[in-house]
C-alpha cells in the first residue's frame, strides 16, 4: 500500500471514529458562565458576595446532521461584562488580587440590573429568548464550573439587588465539574457502574485539572478572570462532546433559597456576618 493510500485509510478511520461519538443532543445551544464576584479573606459561600463580571461564551453545534446528531461544540460569541456592587461598592485587596478586577473597572460598569437587560438584548439577538417576554425559544443549556454561579451567586445578587430572577436564568444547568469528574473515574474504569450515590465521594476537579484528565493544553490566561475561566469551561465542553459525553444538567436552582443575612426588601443584615 503506497503512503497515499496510508495517509487517505487513516483520515477514513478518524472519520469514522468521530462519526461515533455523533449523539443527538438535547440542546441547540449552551450559556458557559463563570462569575467573578466580591469576596473577602477567609469567607466562604455564606457571604453575600456581589457579581463583579458577568463573563459568558455561547456555544452552538457546528456539525449537526439531518437527524439532529452533532459531537462538535464552537463558540460563536461572547459577552462580557464588568458589574458595579452596591452594597459595598469597595472591593478588598484580596478581591482585586484574587480575580484582577480593579476599583476603577467596577466603578465605571453597570449595574447588576442594567447587565442584565444588555445580556436579554444579546440573548433576543442570538434568537434563544422572545425580546418581549424574555422566554426560551429554543433549547439551551447553562454550564459552568460546579453549581455555585446561578445555584448561588445569582440568587445572591438577585435579593440585593432587589429583582426577580428572570426566566431565561431559571433554566437547565449543568455542572461541567461533576462531569469531568465523574468522566475521569468511569474512564479509568470501563468495567464499573458509578451509582448516583457514590458520585458526591468523587474527588471534585478544578478547571485546570479538567483540562489534564481530558488531555488538553493547560490552562490559557488568567486564572480567576470570569472571561479566562469561561473561555477554558468552553474548552473542556468542546472536548466533552467531541467524546460523545452527554451534557445533561444536574443542578437544580431554588430562586427563593434564604441565607441568613438577609432582611427584607434585599437587605444585608450586617451583625449577622459578624460570626462569619
Amino acid at each position: 500500500m503506497s503512503s497515499s493510500q496510508t495517509q487517505k485509510k487513516d483520515l477514513m478511520v478518524k472519520g469514522a471514529q468521530k462519526q461515533d461519538h455523533r449523539v443527538k443532543p438535547p440542546y441547540d445551544a449552551f450559556l458557559v458562565l463563570d462569575v467573578e464576584a466580591t469576596c473577602e479573606k477567609g469567607t466562604g459561600f455564606e457571604w453575600p458576595n456581589e457579581i463583579i463580571e458577568w463573563p459568558v461564551c455561547l456555544m452552538r453545534w457546528k456539525d449537526k446532521s439531518d437527524q439532529g446528531r452533532a459531537c462538535q461544540l464552537e463558540i460563536v460569541d461572547e459577552f462580557r461584562s464588568f458589574v458595579k456592587p452596591t452594597w459595598r461598592p469597595q472591593l478588598s485587596q484580596f478581591c482585586t488580587e484574587l480575580t484582577g478586577i480593579t476599583q476603577v473597572q467596577v466603578n465605571t460598569a453597570p449595574t447588576f440590573q442594567n447587565v442584565l437587560k444588555m445580556f436579554a438584548r444579546f440573548l433576543a439577538n442570538h434568537g434563544l429568548i422572545d425580546p418581549k417576554s424574555g422566554r426560551p425559544v429554543q433549547r439551551f443549556c447553562w454550564c459552568s464550573d460546579g453549581p455555585f454561579d446561578i445555584r448561588d451567586f445569582v440568587v445572591k445578587q438577585c435579593f440585593i439587588s432587589k429583582m426577580p430572577m428572570p426566566l431565561w436564568l431559571k433554566g437547565d444547568i449543568l455542572d461541567v465539574r461533576k462531569v469531568v469528574s465523574v468522566w475521569a473515574v468511569a474512564s479509568s474504569n470501563p468495567d464499573t457502574t458509578i451509582k448516583p450515590s457514590a458520585r458526591s465521594h468523587i474527588r471534585s476537579l478544578n478547571i485546570p485539572q479538567q483540562l489534564q484528565v481530558l488531555g488538553l493544553p493547560a490552562f490559557q490566561g488568567r486564572l480567576h478572570s470570569g472571561i479566562d475561566d469561561t473561555r477554558n469551561i468552553a474548552r473542556v465542553m468542546t472536548e466533552l462532546a467531541s467524546r460523545g459525553v452527554r451534557l445533561e444538567p444536574k443542578t437544580s436552582i431554588n430562586p427563593n433559597r434564604r441565607w441568613n443575612w438577609m432582611g427584607k426588601s434585599g437587605v444585608v443584615l450586617e451583625h449577622t456576618l459578624m460570626s462569619q
